[in-house]
């Protein structure tokens, strides 16, 4: 049973009906779409006007919500309701989850502003439950303590920013091609197609966080008609499909201010049992803006989070003047048996198209190595770092296409693989390469790197030798896909500060030893890698003085074309 609270369909009110209050349910079960038959718990109870409106929970867990008649006359009068209309108290100690709850659920139903009351600080505990945000909230300059020391479900977020469109099965479509430009179907408006064949294996991971891999899925854009948006094209051939479903988007956006948000951190083993006690933003077209979120409570052990900002399943979604934490980074046993660094963020994108994050910093020291980096991602198209200082950007299972600019990034430095263009520019990267393309996955982007007018600092300034593009591929593991490395690479206007390096150091290489075993042709890769084809290179200054250079496996990229201009 999940934690999410959906607000269930009320019974029309005849205009005879006069001193009256209404109440009714959330349940902490499934989504229930409009028009469904209600069930015994679904009921409409009618009371009088005597008694005040309130939020309180049964005997079976589920929250009821009693507005008196004249409290809606009201709210709805004004266009907005406050927590404290439904009974929380803001004072810091007293659970205040049922009331926030309570009044998005109103909210909801009647398409109205909820505020946060000025000076409040709410204290949310580790119950079960989930405040529903269907319409703008405004948490302005409130505080919002969440207590992870001890909860009910770590997977029931805090907050869920969902929308009242439900996604539909897709009929009739059995195959899928590569930037495919159309699909055969008649929709009610643009939607998100989320499309899996289970039968075929991607993203085998490699390493000491191996695995099996995921079922092949891909998430595209398509208008009315099926037209698919070639911004975020279809990325794999589909010869099999067991899943296509479409999700109406949202056109109005919705927008969230504000809210000053502290994590109380939980202290449970330090295993993959991930925690989303967070905002999980499961709906298209949002806005969120001048949000922060700090971390307190931190030990010697805990376990990973899911990410307080939880983006997934949506499209369009910005995130702005928003101030956020890395969290402690903890060790360990992975998948292979054997001690690892365990990642766990504050951002979290899965299946999620056209993500920007603008004008956003974090709380913690961007190249302390003792914090983890702060953004994960899977399955994403378009996802976009501007004006941002964060510690690291991060694509795990894929992203297609994204930019970073004007950003400074930390001690993580970039990390992806994917496809279709990735461009850097004006900005300042301070990871140990420029642009670190996973091994875990392949270290494969197909496509293109354009890097301009940046600075690259190769580990934050620790002594160390300089490469421009690193990763690691042995040829001898099926990742469940061919394995590419960008085939244009374009780099202009760059300063490389390698000051600071080791003694026999021979200059910056554009590429890391990918796989020092290959020294000859007698090396045969099982799984051969697509080497880059072409590098331009334009105006690359180094402290050291000490020209670019291709790499230390020269054998490995003796192919490769340079360009300097």
């Amino acid at each position: 049973m999940n934690a999410s609270l959906q607000l269930i369909t009320l019974s029309k009110l005849k205009s005879s009906m006069k001193g009256v209050l209404l109440w009714f349910s959330l349940l902490s079960g499934g989504m229930v779409a409009l028009g469904q038959s209600e069930s015994p718990k679904d009921k409409v109870i009618i009371t009088s006007l005597d008694q005040k409106t309130q939020v309180r929970t049964n005997e079976k867990g589920e929250l009821q919500v009693n507005v008196a008649q004249k409290d809606v006359r009201t709210y709805k009068s004004r266009g907005w309701v406050r927590y404290s209309d439904f009974g929380a108290r803001g004072d810091g100690k007293t659970d205040d989850i049922d009331a926030i709850a309570g009044s998005h659920a109103f909210a909801n139903q009647y398409g109205l502003l909820v505020k946060a009351d000025e000076g409040a600080s709410y204290y949310i505990g580790g119950k079960e439950r989930t405040a529903v945000i269907r319409t703008n909230t405004d948490f302005g300059t409130a505080a919002f303590i969440i207590d992870d020391t001890e909860v009910q479900n770590r997977n029931a977020p805090v907050f869920l920013v969902s929308s009242s469109l439900q996604p539909f099965e897709l009929k009739g479509i059995s195959t899928l091609k590569r930037n495919q430009e159309k699909i055969d179907a008649s929709l009610p408006g643009p939607c998100l197609i989320t499309v899996t064949n289970s039968h075929v294996r991607r993203y085998i991971r490699f390493g000491l966080n191996q695995n099996n891999g995921a079922a092949q899925t891909d998430i595209f854009m398509v208008d009315k008609r099926g037209k698919v948006d070639m911004n975020a094209p279809i990325i794999w051939d589909f010869g099999q499909i067991t899943n296509i479903s479409a999700l109406p988007i949202d056109e109005k956006p919705l927008t969230i201010k504000g809210g000053r948000f502290t994590t109380i951190a939980n202290k449970a083993e330090s295993k993959y049992t991930y925690y989303s006690r967070n905002i999980a933003i499961k709906r298209s077209n949002v806005v969120i803006d001048g949000l922060e979120h700090r971390i307190t409570g931190e030990g010697d052990q805990g376990a990973p989070y899911g990410g307080f900002l939880n983006i997934g399943d949506c499209a369009y979604v910005t995130v702005r003047n928003t101030i956020l934490t890395g969290h402690k980074t903890y060790s360990t046993i992975g998948a292979a048996g054997k001690p690892v660094t365990m990642g766990t963020y504050d951002i979290s994108a899965n299946r999620a198209l056209n993500v920007s994050f603008i004008n956003c910093s974090q709380t913690n020291d961007i190249n302390d190595r003792m914090y983890w980096g702060i953004l994960g991602s899977n399955y994403c198209k378009n996802m976009l770092y501007d004006s941002c200082v964060f510690s690291r950007f991060d694509a795990h299972m894929g992203v297609a296409n994204a930019t970073i600019r004007n950003s400074t990034l930390g001690h993580m430095g970039i990390n992806a693989i994917g496809s279709g263009t990735l461009t850097v520019e004006n900005s300042i990267i301070r990871g140990n390469t420029l642009v670190n393309l996973r091994s875990d996955y392949g270290s494969t982007w197909q496509g293109t790197f354009v890097i301009r007018n940046c600075k690259f600092i190769p580990a934050g300034g620790r002594p160390s030798t300089a490469s421009l593009i690193g990763g690691s591929y042995s040829g001898q593991h099926n990742f469940g896909y061919t394995a590419y490395m960008p085939e244009r690479i374009i780099i202009e206007n760059l300063e490389i500060d390698d000051s600071n390096h080791p003694e026999n150091y021979k200059g910056p290489a554009i590429f890391s030893n990918f796989n020092p075993d290959m020294t000859d042709d007698s090396y045969k890769e099982q799984f051969p890698y697509v080497i880059t084809k072409e590098v331009t290179i334009r105006n690359v200054t180094t402290a050291s003085g000490k020209p670019l250079r291709i790499s230390d496996n020269a054998f490995m990229f003796r192919n490769v074309k340079v360009n300097v201009k």
